[in-house]
This record gives C-alpha cells, sequence and structure tokens, in this order.
C-alpha cells in the first residue's frame, strides 16, 4: 500500500533527509516569490522547532526558554554584521558559540529539575536574557532591537551571490538546515538518542545502569540551545534584523505548538507542525485578523483527536492498518 510505503520512508533514519532535500531544491523553482519567503521562515522555524523537540520528545523536558538562545543567536549576528564582519562561516561559529556558553551555564542550573520545575526554570532564564536584550540599549539597541541597513553577499570565491535575492536567501537557509537537521538525525538515532530516550522513559533505570542522567539532558540542552542559536542567526538575517521580542517566553510558545500540531514522538513531527503553523497563519490572516483565535480553535480537535499530534498520528494509524492487512 501506498501509504504504508511513505510511513517507512518517514521512519526510516536518513530517507527523509533526502526527501526533505529534494523537495527544498525544487519547490521555490515552481511557487510564487511571496510563498519563497514563507517557506524560508518554515524552514527557520521547523530547525528552532526541531531542535526544541530534542528536549521536549526525547529528553521529555519541556523548556519555555529556548527563545533566549534563538535571540542570542540572532544578537551575535546582527552585532557582526553591523561590525563589518562578512564571513557567514565565522557568524555562524561565532553565533552558535554564544548560544553554547549561555546554554551551558543555564542548563547546568536546569537539568537537574524536572518537569514543571525544568520548565519554570528554563522559563526564568529566558526572561532574564530578554531583559538583558531589552535594557542594554548601548548594545542592544532596546526596545528597538538592532536593524541591518544591509547584509554581505555569500562569497563562493568563483562567485558573489546576494542574499536580498529571495531565491538566493532560501538556499542559503536550507543549507544550514539541512545539516542541522543531519545532525538531529544522527544524534537521535545513535547510541545516545536511546539514552536520551531512557532518561525520558525511566532515568532511575538509567542511572542503576550507569548512566549520568544530569549529564546527558546538558549534553541534550546544549545541542538544543546551539542548534536554536543557528536558528536565530538564520532568522536575523532573514529578517535583517535582531529585537528583543525574539527572546520572549512568548516566542518559546511557537516552537511547543509547532510540536503539539506535529508530534513530538515523530522526528519530523515539529518541522510538519511549521508547516501546518504558518500555512495556517497565511490562509487565516487573508480572512480575519483574529489569526490566534483560530488557532486556538484548531488546538482543541488536534489535542483531543490527534494525541500524538497530525504526524505522529497518521503514522500509528498507518503502522495499524498495515498490521492489519498482514494479519488477514
Amino acid at each position: 500500500m501506498v501509504h504504508q510505503k511513505i510511513g517507512r520512508i518517514l521512519e526510516y533514519p536518513f530517507s527523509g533527509l533526502i526527501v526533505f532535500l529534494v523537495l527544498g531544491l525544487f519547490v521555490p523553482l515552481v511557487i510564487p516569490t511571496y510563498w519563497v519567503m514563507v517557506v524560508t521562515e518554515i524552514l527557520i522555524m521547523g530547525l528552532f522547532a526541531t531542535s526544541f523537540n530534542l528536549l521536549f520528545g526525547y529528553c521529555g523536558l519541556l523548556s519555555f526558554g529556548q527563545a533566549g538562545f534563538f535571540g542570542v543567536g540572532a544578537y551575535v549576528t546582527a552585532l557582526l554584521l553591523s561590525k563589518g564582519v562578512g564571513s557567514y562561516i565565522l557568524i555562524c561559529i561565532a553565533s552558535i558559540t554564544a548560544t553554547l556558553i549561555a546554554a551551558y551555564f543555564i542548563g547546568y542550573l536546569c537539568v537537574r529539575r524536572d518537569e514543571i520545575f525544568f520548565a519554570m526554570l528554563s522559563l526564568g532564564f529566558g526572561m532574564m536574557l530578554f531583559t538583558i536584550a531589552h535594557n542594554w540599549r548601548e548594545v542592544t539597541g532596546g526596545s528597538d532591537g538592532l536593524p541591518l541597513s544591509t547584509v554581505p553577499p555569500v562569497d563562493l570565491g568563483f562567485s558573489k551571490i546576494s542574499l536580498f535575492h529571495p531565491l538566493h536567501g532560501y538556499y542559503f537557509v536550507l543549507a544550514f538546515v539541512f545539516v542541522g537537521l543531519c545532525i538531529l538525525q544522527v544524534v537521535v538515532h545513535s547510541h545516545f538518542g536511546l539514552m536520551l530516550k531512557a532518561s525520558r522513559e525511566n532515568k532511575e533505570r538509567l542511572a542503576f545502569s550507569g548512566g549520568n542522567v544530569a549529564s546527558v539532558r546538558l549534553v541534550a540542552f546544549l545541542m538544543a540551545g546551539g542548534l536554536s542559536g543557528l536558528a536565530g542567526m538564520l532568522f536575523c538575517i532573514f529578517n535583517r534584523m535582531a529585537t528583543p521580542d525574539m527572546l520572549h517566553w512568548s516566542f518559546s510558545a511557537k516552537p511547543v505548538l509547532m510540536t503539539i500540531l506535529g508530534g513530538a514522538e515523530v522526528f519530523w513531527g515539529p518541522f510538519v507542525g511549521a508547516v501546518i503553523f504558518f500555512v495556517l497563519e497565511q490562509l487565516v490572516t487573508n480572512i480575519t485578523e483574529n489569526w490566534m483565535f483560530v488557532l486556538g480553535l484548531l488546538l482543541i480537535p488536534i489535542v483531543l483527536f490527534f494525541p500524538r499530534g497530525i504526524l505522529g498520528t497518521v503514522l500509528n494509524l498507518m503502522k495499524s492498518s498495515g498490521r492489519g492487512s498482514h494479519g488477514q
């Protein structure tokens, strides 16, 4: 059956990445320029949501502070670009390094707590980062943020490519997002990924088996923070600015909503959730300004009838129908 083959493709570790890359390369060639820009934002937020899910879906830790790391990456990028740094590799390294430093100190204090305590700690530290960005006007520009009048072209050696062209900007983002997803895919399908799931399912048994639960969680926290910083870097370049709103707790709610929409138990769930979130936003805002009200109405039946998220529930139904057909 076709739906069973689709399920196997999405479940097999690297076939999903191949499908993602093929679609990513050819989709912008057949859609209008406006939607190319929408899909570019979907790619960035999809990476953000998928990195968040490393904590939520694989460790069972609900973080309300991921926007803090997203914002750190964005601000480091804006500061470097405003100082005339033109190497995107250097900017990427600096943004991720700064985010990892912040994630280490915050994660060291957070990962020893569970459930609501972890969530509240991550929320508190996230709001501290927001307050710093909002009040340190000399560096961050305060509530006005750091706008970028221009961004340098990508120097390929033999040619320079302007990121002001929507298609060029899209492929620039696609390249970084694909690398980030490859890293996450390798991690979750490794022995370390099994330890992450073990820390979620039964941390006492993991500790009894010799695993250091706090260390496992801290490494996951660092990975999620670093990739959130990468997403922040891309978002800053895409939006041509960094603002304190990127660090606010309400921005942290976006990857949570996307993960719930798509499904936390499936690697591609948060990314599918990002697609659903932004496509619905574009369609609904053409009809009414009350987009968040409509989103709330949609979340109720999704939580009730799609307990594993849309993609997670669909894949689960495919498995059930496949077992049923084999049983017959």
